[in-house]
């Protein structure tokens, strides 16, 4: 789910855990050198900046202290001296002029390697547009860290096509707000279109709304004074509230309610918000209900729904699914009862196609319910399932099967017989199943329809995506017939479409067209038919069909097996 913003490791961090991926000079130089190399190499680039370039002092500083996978690249061919070096690379740089650009970007806080593709095509210098350095110097005088402009340019680049003038207008419009410059660095940072105004003294009206949250939250509910009074504390809290209108939340409209759960956002990592909202994501219900839910109920995040055991039948009944409803589950989707995981109830929701229903149930005041939900040592043991599962651990391969077992149970597969038979008959990595059933969703399988489809017909998932798809294309456009088909003949997937599909779809069209077969034989007839029977069949057709079948349309080598 990526519409989540991501978590910020530190510049330091970003820059030496890396540092030994990447061949440049440094590494070569001995360990007890290399600081000083570093501090030589940044200051000789301070000093070309400034004094050959023209760049005030304190943003040379910022690029050279900032740029070290661009500054190692530019000194790997100068020899290394411990009195010298700082020499060395000022008299290389007087005669190899280095591209501004890249050396900004990354000092910005921009990936290195992303950088190749910000650079201007025919650009070199700051000289020929000073917009982005302006634009940057006048974010830096305002208190922006250097090295998290980066942060902007990426999202929001028409800020670096600003003036400083216009920046500075609509920082100050912001502060008018009622925040001092840290807080409105945070908010900067964590919602950049608000920097991106309508001109030198106008904010849209999506940003004022925005702004009237902030406030409200801030200023109203007295959030602020609960935030430390640096940046990185602030841009973290600002981060977790752009979540919620990541998803949808309107802006203008949730300050309230935000500033009344205000402790959700002190006490929750965002990593751990993060996880809850992808968890019910995998409802697909909307996202905006999703934030809804958890700023109505943030006590949700404090649930494990990650490790109990719960019991599928014994959920639907903790939530209220009726009697005969359950009844109902259990003739039509027995593959999916038993125990499983409360991480995959999700997809077991969507297996048994109750997942909106759960969800609302969830949404609409019942959200304790997962968290007192507790499972009866004794509850739906199914013990075919345990015997096959025992039988695993002393199995040639235990670790790969448990793999493929574990998937099936992500997918919503419970602990019982039946998913033991479906096991036995698949083929390949966990991940590799996994890849295979998410392209058939791709394809346009529903979720619950595909689950029922790989239990009568599991070899469906021994197939390379690319091979599924020929086939389902080859059903929907040349035969004109949908993928509801396949809940009546899944086993159509397995059979294969260059010797054994093609020939005889087509070769029934051509004996329909020509008059020469007035039966409609169904898809699975023609297709599923053993090739003996097949051939029986053409001669009691007509007798022209089987010299024409021979030699006009079979495939010319023999093909008894239905797999491909």
């Amino acid at each position: 789910m990526n519409f989540f913003p991501k978590l910020i490791f530190s510049h330091f961090s970003r820059h030496f855990a890396t540092l030994s991926k990447l061949p440049n000079n440094f590494t070569k130089i001995p360990s007890k050198y290399r600081p000083q190399a570093i501090r030589d190499a940044q200051q000789a680039l301070t000093d070309y900046l400034h004094c050959t370039r023209y760049i005030p002092f304190v943003y040379a500083e910022h690029i050279a202290k900032n740029s070290f996978f661009s500054l190692s690249s530019l000194v790997s061919g100068i020899n290394f001296s411990t009195t010298s070096f700082n020499r060395n690379v000022l008299r290389f740089l007087r005669y190899h002029p280095i591209n501004e650009y890249e050396f900004f970007f990354e000092s910005i806080g921009i990936d290195y390697e992303e950088v190749g593709g910000l650079l201007p095509s025919k650009k070199f210098f700051f000289s020929e547009d000073e917009t982005v350095l302006e634009a940057a110097c006048a974010l830096s005088g305002f208190g922006f860290p250097w090295n998290k402009l980066g942060k902007l340019y990426k999202e929001e680049i028409l800020i670096f096509k600003a003036s400083s003038k216009e920046l500075k207008a609509r920082l100050f419009k912001i502060k008018e707000c009622g925040f001092s410059n840290i807080p409105v660095i945070g908010i900067c940072l964590a919602f950049p279109y608000v920097l991106r105004g309508g001109g030198v003294n106008e904010l849209g009206g999506e940003i004022v709304a925005l702004l009237n949250d902030l406030k409200r939250v801030f200023l109203d509910f007295d959030l602020g004074n609960h935030v430390e009074d640096n940046v990185d504390a602030w841009y973290e809290i600002c981060r977790k509230i752009r979540v919620f209108y990541d998803l949808g939340c309107e802006k203008g409209k949730i300050g309230e309610l935000i500033g009344r759960n205000k402790n959700l956002f002190l006490r929750y990592p965002e990593e751990v918000l993060v996880s809850k909202i992808e968890y019910f994501s995998r409802f697909l219900v909307p996202k905006e209900d999703i934030g809804m839910l958890i700023l109505q109920n943030p006590e949700i995040l404090d649930s494990d729904l990650e490790t109990p055991m719960i019991s599928v039948m014994g959920m639907l009944k903790h939530f209220g699914l009726s009697v005969e409803k359950r009844d109902s589950v259990a003739k039509e989707y027995p593959y999916v009862l038993g125990r499983n995981k409360m991480t995959n109830l999700p997809n077991v929701m969507r297996a048994l196609n109750l997942h909106k229903w759960l969800f609302d149930r969830i949404k609409n005041g019942n959200h304790r319910l997962l968290a007192n939900y507790t499972l009866n040592d004794d509850e739906d043991l199914d013990k075919g399932f345990r015997d096959s599962f025992e039988k695993i651990q002393f199995s040639r391969t235990p670790a790969h099967t448990m793999e493929k077992l574990m998937f099936l149970h992500r997918v919503g597969f419970g602990e019982n017989s039946l998913t033991m038979k479906v096991l036995a008959h698949v083929h390949g990595t966990g991940s590799e199943l996994q890849e295979r059933f998410d392209s058939l969703l791709g394809l346009g399988f529903e979720f619950s329809k595909l689950c029922r489809i790989v239990h009568m017909t599991p070899k469906v998932l021994n197939q390379r995506p690319e091979t599924v798809e020929r086939k389902v294309n080859f059903l929907c456009h040349e035969m004109g017939v949908s993928l509801d088909y396949l809940d009546i003949f899944p086993a159509f997937l397995c059979f294969n479409l260059e010797k054994r599909i093609k020939p005889r779809y087509r070769f029934h069209k051509w004996l329909m067209e020509n008059g020469l077969c007035t039966r409609n034989y169904s898809i699975a007839s023609i297709v599923a038919t053993g090739e003996k029977s097949f051939i029986a069949r053409l001669g009691r057709i007509h007798p022209d069909a089987l010299n024409e079948w021979f030699e006009n349309f079979s495939y010319k080598e023999s093909d008894n097996s239905i797999q491909d």
